[in-house]
């Protein structure tokens, strides 16, 4: 965990000199209106964004090294903001949507990127650099995701996450540090976290009783694959919470966009073993606040001209409640996803 903080401070700590390409410069500012106090925007509201799409598509006959007869690619991504400013008081909103799947003769459709981030921090003016400040955030995906080879099996797909499966929503209030256009700090000492999860009963055998042949026993519900417990539908949290967030141009035509967000529980949590169908056996744990939840995504883009551009997306995740991870599937464990895609985007 040391060494992932290290890595974001150093990542959110990068800059260079201005490029002196108008172009550049405008693409610059853009980048950085979405994330801090944007020092040219004196009133009212400023608004944009920026959409990607990108395509791939292979295929082989007879190829002896061996090589999938056809695969076909798509990613799409929107990220918008629109910023208001009244004296000293400011709202600043980003959304940040993403998609992406692949489909191969061998496997058939598999997503790669499945994004839904919606971020909004309200705040007034107490100093040039400081802000009183709230923030609220909302993270969860479009569709359905799969477990490809469950129970080792790979005619066996089962369904672990979906629209609101899970569902993060942040409620904050803080201090907000901006003490340069493209870097900001907010830091909440006592904030609010939901994790929700709907269907939370859902299995791959009929009411999560594993056949024999399979090895018995039950499944686990849904829910209980983030900690939720499934009568609920919804886990409730109190905590700390920090998120820094840096977009700059770090050389000529080439920007980066990172948000690291962390987050530390200081109610106790629970395990849930299942223990018939549609049943669970609740445990108790103390409260861990040093098990600190980490989400971490950037976006590197490098601009080849004015509609094509080539860009990298980086996330990563820690988050102690979702254990699905290790030997047994009951370990947490660093979440990480990554996508390179060269193709068309659009300012407006």
């Amino acid at each position: 965990m040391r060494k992932l903080l290290l890595l974001g401070a150093f990542s959110l700590s990068l800059y260079s000199v201005k490029a002196q390409d108008p172009g550049v410069k405008e693409m610059k500012s853009t980048s950085e209106k979405t994330v801090a106090i944007d020092t040219s925007h004196k009133s009212g509201w400023r608004k944009g964004g920026i959409f990607s799409l990108n395509v791939g598509q292979g295929s082989s006959k007879n190829w002896a090294a061996g090589a999938e007869k056809f695969s076909f690619s798509t990613a799409a991504g929107l990220s918008l903001f629109a910023n208001y400013r009244d004296g000293k008081f400011y709202w600043n909103n980003n959304l940040d949507l993403g998609y992406a799947i692949v489909n191969t003769t061998s496997l058939g459709n598999r997503k790669t990127d499945d994004k839904i981030d919606y971020f909004t921090k309200l705040g007034h003016d107490l100093t040039k650099t400081l802000s009183l400040s709230g923030v609220v955030n909302f993270r969860s995906q479009f569709t359905n995701g799969y477990d490809y080879t469950y129970l080792g099996k790979d005619t066996y797909k089962r369904r672990t996450s979906s629209f609101m499966a899970p569902g993060y929503l942040i409620v904050a209030p803080g201090l907000d540090w901006h003490p340069v256009p493209y870097f900001s700090l907010f830091v909440s000492p006592i904030s609010a976290r939901m994790v929700f999860v709907t269907s939370p009963w859902s299995y791959y055998f009929p009411d999560g009783v594993i056949p024999v042949d399979d090895g018995g026993g039950f499944e686990k519900p849904l829910a209980t694959l983030y900690g939720v417990d499934p009568g609920q539908k919804v886990r409730a949290e109190m905590g700390g919470f920090a998120s820094a967030n840096f977009a700059k141009e770090i050389m000529k035509n080439v920007t980066i966009k990172s948000r690291l967000d962390l987050y530390s529980n200081y109610l106790s949590t629970y395990r849930y073993t299942p223990t018939g169908p549609r049943q669970v056996l609740k445990e108790k744990l103390e409260a861990k606040p040093q098990n600190v939840d980490v989400f971490w995504t950037n976006l590197i883009s490098m601009k080849v001209n004015r509609f094509l551009n080539v860009t990298y997306n980086f996330d990563l995740i820690y988050d102690d409640d979702v254990r699905q991870f290790g030997p047994e599937n009951t370990s947490a464990g660093t979440q990480i996803r990554s996508l390179l895609s060269v193709g068309f985007s659009a300012k407006f």
